[in-house]
């Protein structure tokens, strides 16, 4: 990371290599747009358009509803309306991803928090199918918010860490593995009750979260898809830089003495005046061989690359 916490938010998508802030960014950027839109609608008497446009980002039980707004798998988990919802969902993203971006990287997180909500609404739409519990609500139900995501993050930390140790209020130290078990024994015993729906996409979000980690030790990154889509928006959106041409005259020497004097004053270019900051292509191998044999399977000269990398 760059900076402090507000300074990396508020330059979020000026950076490379913190998809955290990215997505913390979008989740609280998302939060206040449709705040404003509501209260405006409502105050119009708009509110039913309003509501429109709420039912297309969120994510639908229906098949039959989502066939028409199939987007909605990828909008419903970036939108909050609570604010109790955005904050403790945002807190827990921030603390267990800051532990995933150390250990596997930027966009191994992302990978992470895509498919964790995938597959929280896989879940969800699934149960939501085939129980005849929910056959009263189905062509209703609808769902919101990051929590899919943000399971696969707790409980991918949690398997890639476990006895990493929080220092909880109250509680005092606390190794991550039993909130992780804590929050998923929570999201079971919830799932019948009045908020069905998005428990169930807890659970989905945290399998999803244990065995993207434990695939990923067997050298299998089932996020190579969501990587490559990524890559491409990035190399779409990013600025080119301005490339100017000048044309410069040849010295001409007018002896072999002033010839020799003049390169001896240049300054060598070869690779012994840089800095011998390690390259993204190192970085990238560092943080692959973590993935298979953990963090302590790195060499004294991994482990200081990747420290110096971190401090860019």
């Amino acid at each position: 990371m760059y900076g402090g916490f507000w300074d990396n938010l508020r330059n979020a998508f000026r950076q490379s290599n913190n998809s955290l802030y990215k997505i913390l960014a979008i989740n609280i950027l998302v939060f206040f747009v449709m705040v404003v839109v509501r209260v405006f609608f409502t105050f119009s008497g708009a509110g039913s358009l309003y509501e429109g446009i709420r039912g297309y980002l969120m994510m639908p039980a229906d098949l039959s509803v989502y066939i028409v707004q199939p987007w909605s798998i990828l909008t419903y988990m970036f939108f909050h309306e609570g604010l109790f919802h955005i904050l403790f969902n945002m807190l827990f993203l921030y603390w267990f991803g800051l532990l995933v971006d150390q250990y596997l990287g930027s966009r191994k997180l992302t990978n992470l928090y895509i498919l964790g909500g995938i597959a929280g609404a896989v879940l969800y739409v699934v149960m939501y199918n085939i129980s005849p519990h929910f056959s009263e609500v189905l062509p209703f139900a609808k769902m919101l918010g990051a929590s899919a995501g943000v399971y696969a993050v707790v409980v991918g930390a949690a398997t890639l860490a476990p006895n990493t140790t929080f220092h909880l209020l109250l509680l005092g130290p606390v190794k991550i593995k039993y909130i992780a078990i804590f929050y998923v024994v929570i999201a079971f015993v919830n799932s019948a009750g009045s908020n069905a729906g998005g428990e169930l996409a807890h659970l989905g979000g945290a399998a999803m979260g244990y065995f993207y980690i434990t695939q990923l030790r067997k050298g299998k990154d089932w996020g190579k898809a969501v990587q490559a889509i990524g890559i491409f928006f990035e190399k779409l959106l990013e600025k080119k830089p301005n490339v100017r041409v000048s044309y410069r005259r040849k010295k001409s020497y007018s002896t072999t003495e002033n010839y020799k004097s003049d390169k001896a004053n240049t300054k060598p270019t070869s690779s012994s005046s840089s800095s011998g900051a390690p390259s993204q292509e190192e970085i990238d191998l560092i943080l692959d061989k973590i993935a298979e044999k953990g963090y302590d399977g790195l060499s004294k000269e991994e482990k200081r690359k990747l420290f110096e990398f971190s401090k860019k």
